[in-house]
Parts: structure tokens; C-alpha cells; sequence
């Protein structure tokens, strides 16, 4: 009698898939209420919806996709065809009432240490809402609720929703695939009219920022990409007037190419948006040390030379202009 070999482990998880198959199981063998968090990119939560639907074919499985930003997430879920029949629910774009939130703070002046703190006393009112509500979904959903959150999402619920994220039956975390973190970075990386960015609302300015800054702390990321995410970053920060944090961007970015011109040229800009004109003329000057014809750099340290009524030297600056 001959063997037969057969591929017995064709079906075993790489180490790569075994988040998602831990997720499949928890699906499988949860009944009733549960509440699961996916950390991943909005375009691998969709990937991950399809897939889970052809693996769990035997659970009634929906997706709610929040496309602005919503208070009340129970009133939307209570108001849903069928509920009763639901088993699990995924919902997506519950980052969106984060962006709101994160305008909301700009509006109402906070400074940019509050702006960008997860642990400030202010609550986003939908976490607020969840918080509140966690007994009602609980006693009155039958569903295991998936939560797909890109990482600064996760660390709202961490910090700011307590009471609803400590229920969890899981976290399950997707870094973004190497080839999807390329094109993300890379479509965020590429060269804007800053005159765009200027036009951009408080929001969808907001909004970038939260991405790039989740595209710049990903696992897999190069120093390159994030040096340019790091500059695009700033010029945001820029656009929107936070010149603070747009010069803790540059400076960061100049940790990854300290001999690189234009970085210094733009942490100029923003130390002169600050008032800080002798630092920014120094910064300038570190600009026209590794690219001595940057006719920009020479016509801000003029300007910055004349704030200071330095005007010979102003003239001469502009002069090399």
C-alpha cells in the first residue's frame, strides 16, 4: 500500500494570518452579546467583512458604514430592519464623529497640547453616549459588535471610553499591509499646492492629520516615507495655523534627513509665524548651508531680517534672492 502525501497544512494560519484566524474563531463561538474591536486601515476592515462573510456562513452577518459623524450610535442600531435577526454587526466609520470632535476643539480654542491629547477632560459626545449606554446594548442587543477602528480611534475608546471598551471580549490588531502602507503613504506624501491645504475644512484638515500621524508610528514603515509624511504633516499643521506642533513635525523630520534644506526652510517658516525671528534666521541659514542658491530660503531670512529692523542685512538677503 502506498502513502499518499497530502498537503495536510495547506490550511494552517501563517504567522501573518493568525490574527485573522483568531478573530474567526471568537466569531464562531460567540453567542449573544459581544463587543470586539479591529484595529486596521479602513480598505483592510473591508477586506476583512468579505472574508469573514464566505468563512461564517452559518451567523446572519451585517455591516452598518457611518459615513459622517453620528452622537447616538444605540438610536441608530435600535432603528435597523430586522435587528433581532443580526448575530454579528461590523461598523465602520465611527472615526468620522472623531473628526468632528477634534474641529470641535479647534473652534472652541484649545491649544494644541489638548488638541492632540487622547486624556483631556473633554469626551467626544459619542463616547460619551457609549459609555452611558453600555447596560442597554448589552441587555437588549443579542449581537457580538465589531468595531473597525483605524489606531487613533483605539486609543479614544482606550482612554476616553472606559467604561464601554472594558466590556470587550477582544482586540484584534491588522498592521497595514506593506503594499497598502506604501500606496497610503505615498498618496499623503506627494507634493500639494499649499494653497490646497489652505482651502482644506477644519475637519477634512483633521482628518489628514489623524491618518498621516497613524501612517507615520505603523510597524513596517521606512525612515524615508516617514520623513515625508512628517513634512506633509507640518505643512498641515501650518495650514491650520498650529504653527507649534508644525515645527515639532519639521524638527522631527530632520531627525531623519538633518542635511535636507527645504525641512529647515520650513521649520523657518513656522518659528517666524511664532515670532521667533532670530531662531528662525538661524534656521534659514541652516537651509542656505546645505543648498546655498535656495532662493527661498534667502527671501524669508530677509523678511525675518527685517521684523528684527536689521534692514542692510534684510537688503543684502533679498539681493541674493
Amino acid at each position: 500500500m502506498t502513502l499518499e502525501l497530502t498537503d495536510w497544512d495547506k490550511d494552517l494560519p501563517s504567522e501573518g494570518d493568525a490574527e485573522y484566524q483568531a478573530l474567526v474563531r471568537t466569531l464562531k463561538f460567540t453567542e449573544g452579546f459581544g463587543l470586539l474591536f479591529v484595529r486596521c486601515s479602513p480598505a483592510e476592515g473591508e477586506q476583512i467583512i468579505t472574508k469573514i462573510k464566505g468563512d461564517i456562513v452559518n451567523k446572519n452577518i451585517r455591516v452598518l458604514r457611518l459615513t459622517e459623524s453620528v452622537n447616538n450610535l444605540y438610536e441608530i442600531i435600535e432603528n435597523l430592519d430586522n435587528k433581532e435577526q443580526i448575530k454579528i454587526l461590523f461598523i465602520t466609520g465611527l472615526e468620522h464623529s472623531l473628526y468632528k470632535y477634534e474641529e470641535c476643539k479647534n473652534l472652541t480654542g484649545w491649544n494644541s497640547t489638548n488638541i492632540y491629547s487622547y486624556s483631556w477632560k473633554g469626551v467626544p459626545p459619542i463616547l460619551i453616549n457609549l459609555n452611558q449606554q453600555r447596560e442597554r446594548f448589552r441587555d437588549n442587543f443579542k449581537i457580538c459588535f465589531v468595531f473597525l477602528l483605524p489606531q487613533f480611534a483605539i486609543k479614544y475608546f482606550i482612554q476616553r471610553a472606559p467604561d464601554f471598551f472594558d466590556w470587550r471580549s477582544g482586540l484584534f490588531e491588522f498592521p497595514i499591509d506593506p503594499e497598502i502602507l506604501e500606496q497610503e503613504s505615498l498618496r499623503y506624501s506627494l507634493a500639494e499646492d499649499y494653497e490646497k491645504l489652505l482651502h482644506l475644512t477644519p475637519e477634512q484638515r483633521n482628518q489628514q492629520i489623524l491618518e498621516i500621524q497613524g501612517l507615520i508610528a505603523e510597524e513596517h514603515q521606512t525612515p524615508k516615507r516617514q520623513y515625508d509624511l512628517l513634512i506633509k504633516l507640518g505643512r498641515l499643521q501650518s495650514a491650520g495655523q498650529d504653527y507649534k506642533q508644525a515645527l515639532a513635525s519639521y524638527d522631527k523630520a530632520l531627525e531623519f534627513k538633518p542635511d535636507n534644506h527645504d525641512a529647515w526652510n520650513k521649520r523657518g517658516i513656522a518659528l517666524w509665524n511664532l515670532g521667533r525671528y532670530e531662531q528662525a534666521i538661524a534656521s534659514f541659514d541652516k537651509a542656505l548651508e546645505f543648498k546655498p542658491d535656495d532662493h527661498e530660503a534667502c527671501y524669508n531670512r530677509g523678511i525675518a531680517l527685517g521684523n528684527l529692523e536689521r534692514y542692510e542685512e534684510a537688503i543684502s538677503s533679498f539681493d541674493k534672492a
